[in-house]
């Protein structure tokens, strides 16, 4: 089935109630023939999908935050960015009978159109500025359609106006019987005739009305009753006329088999639904979901786990060299033995056996024949001090192991909670610029980099919230002052989350859903309780040499909150 007129018209009302007058924060590339935008309108995120695919062309809201599919942006979806991105929806309207929806928004460039045509192998989306075409989904040129060119630099035509049908909001019982008269073929199906003749009207409005007047869905033109169909029509199409919408779908054994802005009688299982776009999306399905990056996101995490199992063995040996004391004092020991029995060693013999406590037993010592028993003490006096100065560093390059450890946990947590292409990219990007990338050395994915997350409370103090290493630098540095509030997760890699500091007191509740954040974007997130510390921006200090993101911190306290995400 797809979306007729009637449907386009709920969207409209629908759109205008909940879009118009809201903010396009971001364009979406969700995959091939869609696109989406997040527009902030009545204190929330709405998410708008639109698709051009040829078999199941939509426009709805969606009801999860739409994922970047594309590695690389379409050349619309980088107009869109230029045009779209900021700005603000006027108005969105419908050309009258037509499947075609227009979405007008006052744009950083000036007054743009998005007209999305979810028509079944003709699906567009036109992005339209002055009735000229900026750029489309589908490029349709003269050699396809001489009427309607679809390029970017060409006059945006409308389709051809519909010919020969009637307007069925204000047909007549004589017109319905005229109808009838004019049709040569008594075996032609009344549906079909209906849709024929009647604007609007599409194959699954026509079954309705045949099967409120007569019970049946496949019904004659040779055995119909003209007067029982006008009251059927008249029965659906008042409210419709309207613009009375009841939207719904018809689920049963067979699952969704259809969606409605009207009750259906003649599909069991009808329900109402609380908006066009949730029937929509029920019928559709998810537009792209969590797990759409998991084949992207895999090798990345490849490359992390095998660069911390490195790590990890190195941090091994480094903490085992510290508690090998006995070997380097078993050098130092058998050297002073060797200078002690000097002259008690017989040439040509190859160890020594003494004590070096009373109650220890035994050492046996190595001793080279073609070395003097005083050169033998020095090579072991030798390699004793060579153990210590070895000794020396292990401390430091047990905390750089570690450190970077840590690094390679937050860039987990990074991959984990990343929901697009550039997300995942700068995973990548990471990794290669600490040498732990062992495949082919990748350029950087199109579209620029993410953004830390904004927040502003109701009543007024402005939160930064890093999603990722590279974020996490720029909120705590960049966004963040000495008098700002710092927090994030204890002990586990995660978000670093800003409160500004405007000369008001920052309240407990804003703390404390600051806090829910941090531990929403932490490795904990799954856990009903989490530890968050707290500090002034002024206690909290890079990690000389570490990678972004990677700081010190001290003078906290500490907040023990429920995860929840920035919507809730």
């Amino acid at each position: 089935m797809y979306l007729d007129a009637f449907t386009l018209s709920a969207l409209v009302d629908e759109f205008l109630d909940t879009l118009v007058g809201g903010r396009v924060q971001d364009s979406i590339d969700v995959d091939e023939t869609g696109l989406g935008l997040e527009i902030y309108a009545q204190h929330r995120r709405h998410y708008l999908y639109m698709s051009a695919d040829h078999q199941t062309p939509r426009v709805h809201l969606v009801e999860d935050k739409l994922r970047r599919g594309l590695p690389k942006p379409k050349p619309i979806g980088l107009l869109f960015r230029r045009y779209v991105e900021g700005g603000v929806v006027t108005h969105v309207s419908q050309p009258k009978w037509e499947r075609i929806l227009q979405i007008d928004i006052e744009g950083p460039e000036g007054e743009v159109s998005i007209v999305v045509e979810p028509m079944e192998r003709r699906s567009n989306i036109l992005l339209v500025q002055n009735g000229v075409i900026l750029e489309c989904v589908r490029r349709v040129g003269p050699d396809e359609n001489r009427y309607r060119v679809s390029l970017p630099a060409h006059a945006y035509v409308p389709p051809p106006p519909q010919i020969g049908k009637l307007d069925p909001t204000r047909l007549t019982a004589e017109t319905l019987d005229g109808i009838f008269d004019q049709n040569d073929d008594p075996k032609l199906a009344v549906h079909r005739l209906l849709s024929g003749r009647l604007l609007g009207m599409s194959p699954l409005l026509a079954k309705e009305i045949v099967f409120r007047a007569s019970r049946q869905i496949h019904l004659k033109a040779q055995d119909a009753d003209p007067a029982a169909l006008f009251d059927a029509l008249e029965s659906v199409l008042a409210l419709l006329a309207d613009r009375q919408w009841q939207p719904g779908i018809a689920e049963n054994e067979n699952g969704i088999e259809a969606f409605s802005v009207y009750p259906l009688q003649s599909i069991a299982g009808w329900h109402p639904t609380n908006s066009v776009s949730s029937a929509l999306f029920a019928y559709y399905g998810a537009v792209l979901g969590d797990d759409a990056y998991q084949a992207a996101k895999e090798p990345v995490r490849a490359a992390i786990q095998e660069a911390r199992a490195k790590l990890e063995s190195k941090l091994h040996s480094l903490r085992q060299s510290l508690t090998d004391e006995s070997e380097r004092e078993f050098l130092r020991h058998s050297g002073e033995l060797i200078l002690a029995y000097q002259y008690a060693i017989e040439k040509g013999q190859t160890e020594l056996k003494a004590q070096y406590d009373l109650d220890q037993p035994e050492l046996v010592i190595t001793i080279d024949p073609k070395l003097t028993p005083l050169e033998n003490a020095q090579q072991y006096f030798s390699r004793y001090e060579k153990a210590k100065r070895a000794l020396a560093g292990v401390p430091e390059l047990i905390e750089d192991a570690a450190t970077e450890v840590a690094y390679l946990d937050q860039l987990a947590i990074d991959l984990d909670m990343a929901s697009n292409w550039p997300d995942i990219d700068e995973v990548q990007q990471a990794l290669q610029a600490k040498g732990y990338w062992q495949g082919k050395r990748t350029g950087r994915i199109g579209g620029g980099k993410s953004a830390p997350l904004r927040i502003v409370t109701p009543d007024g103090f402005v939160l930064w919230v890093g999603r990722n290493s590279r974020q996490n630098e720029m909120v705590t540095f960049d966004k963040g002052s000495g008098a700002d509030l710092w927090l994030h997760a204890r002990d586990v890699p995660g978000a670093h989350v800003i409160i500004k500091f405007d000369g008001r007191e920052i309240p407990e509740p804003v703390i404390e859903q600051a806090a829910q954040i941090a531990a929403y974007y932490s490795s904990r997130k799954a856990d009903s309780n989490v530890i968050v510390d707290v500090t002034p921006r002024k206690y909290v200090k890079k990690i000389r040499g570490a990678g972004p993101g990677m700081v010190t911190y001290r003078n906290e306290t500490t907040r023990t909150v429920q995860p929840q995400e920035p919507e809730t």
